[in-house]
């Protein structure tokens, strides 16, 4: 009699563990359908990179790939298929793929009906126009990681030589120009000091590229980074202040060749076969050119009376020029939000504000919705949207609401966060093709 009491408490236990693991799940899935039926009212949504395509039929629904997914969100289970629900954060790492148990996930660039037009580059990250490479973010691959290994391999690449010959300055240009600081950038540099090559690297900015604009304290996934000359790099993430903090460390430890102030603005072809890059202010002759440019470009602008007005800013560097200012954030993007919470984090300024065009933050990966969620919920940022910002004055600005109602607030500073325009007019001027993926490797 006990035995068949103990068996029947062990099936009632059992049976219990599996409606809350089905309540759970169900629980879940609720709130991925949620998300991907806001995405999809977006319209179609293409990630400017590398990014998962699931084939339904051959998906098992293990949930493999979700749970090893760096940035906890852009993948789900709906009806025990994975799907990518929130393409936007996707930052092409590439680590469900591999952790898929039946291989029904590849990574594409672009999609079938909406392509995304990237530089056409070959193995070795060369382009059409010899002597001329572009590593990272620009070719379409953001993780910090494969940034700094493709800076090495381009490099490699041109200390080696090809089967046309090794392409070395004429007189006094120099071997290797590379043109942007951040991780391709500073490999590149590294990779070219290591095979003495004459190299200069230029930066517009600061030594670390895009990273030297993350809010302060953001956590930037890595994985190890093996520099040339430096050496390897064990950490797998880092904040923005060490990801810094190691660059300087490169910079005092290499001596690195840098200039800065720099905007390239041209680059062609000389009569002795070498390349004449010119920014505003200056030139150099180069046998090798490395394109480390980030997706940035241009900011895109507002469109509204008042832009022009010095309080007006693209991009957040540190909060604490913003102290005792009402500030208004505008956009609904990753770095709209993080702008947003280091602000709210820094604790300091009047009010902090932000407008947005959707009722939803479904352009930014999980973790940054988490927490903006919870800094609007405790009174820390105050959300505007759906709102369009329709005029800036000095001392305050005008947001229409979706019933066409328009709202003044009080502000001393706006930081506008909409995109920005992609380079690939930039490349075109320099003679660099283009192609345009439509869901391809």
């Amino acid at each position: 009699m006990s035995s068949t009491l103990i068996l029947g408490g062990l099936i009632a236990i059992a049976v219990l563990l599996w409606l809350l693991w089905e309540w759970r799940d169900s629980v879940k899935e609720k709130a991925v359908r949620a998300e991907a039926a806001d995405v999809a009212g977006m319209g179609e949504v293409v990630p400017t990179s590398l990014h998962p395509v699931i084939d339904p039929n051959m998906c098992m629904g293990s949930g493999a790939c979700v749970a090893i997914c760096p940035e906890h969100g852009p993948l789900g289970l709906i009806g025990n298929r994975a799907v990518l629900v929130n393409p936007l954060g996707c930052v092409g790492h590439g680590a469900c793929e591999a952790a898929c148990p039946v291989s029904a996930i590849r990574l594409v660039f672009g999609t079938k009906t909406r392509g995304v037009e990237l530089p056409e580059v070959g193995p070795t990250f060369e382009t059409n126009q010899p002597g001329v490479y572009i590593v990272g973010e620009l070719g379409g691959m953001g993780l910090i990681r494969n940034a700094v290994s493709q800076g090495a391999q381009a490099v490699q690449h041109i200390a080696k030589g090809s089967d046309t010959g090794v392409r070395r300055g004429v007189g006094s240009a120099l071997d290797l120009l590379v043109v942007g600081a951040g991780p391709a950038g500073i490999s590149a540099t590294l990779g070219g000091m290591q095979a003495k090559l004459r190299t200069l690297l230029v930066e517009r900015e600061a030594l670390g590229g895009t990273i030297t604009h993350y809010p302060r304290a953001k956590v930037v996934m890595t994985g190890p980074l093996d520099f040339p000359l430096f050496g390897r790099v064990k950490k797998k993430t880092m904040s923005k202040e060490a990801l810094i903090s190691l660059w300087r460390q490169i910079m005092a430890q290499c001596q690195l060749p840098l200039a800065t102030g720099h905007v390239v603005e041209r680059i062609t072809r000389q009569q002795n076969d070498m390349w004449l890059v010119e920014s505003s202010t200056q030139k150099w002759e180069a046998a090798n050119v490395v394109l480390a440019l980030g997706m940035r470009g241009s900011p895109r602008k507002l469109g509204v009376p008042g832009e022009e007005l010095e309080k007006v800013a693209y991009r957040l560097l540190e909060p604490d020029p913003f102290a005792g200012k009402h500030v208004l954030i505008v956009g609904g993007g990753n770095s709209a939000v993080e702008s947003a919470l280091s602000l709210a984090d820094f604790g300091r300024c009047a009010s902090v504000a932000i407008s947005y065009r959707r009722d939803a933050f479904a352009r930014c990966r999980g973790d940054n919705r988490r927490r903006i969620e919870e800094a609007i919920q405790g009174g820390r940022v105050r959300a505007l949207m759906p709102s369009n910002l329709s005029a800036i004055e000095p001392n305050r600005v005008l947001l229409k609401g979706a019933d066409g109602s328009v709202e003044a607030l009080q502000n001393d500073a706006v930081i506008a966060q909409i995109g920005g325009t992609a380079p690939a007019d930039l490349l075109k001027t320099f003679g660099i093709n283009l192609v345009t993926k439509y869901g391809e490797r």
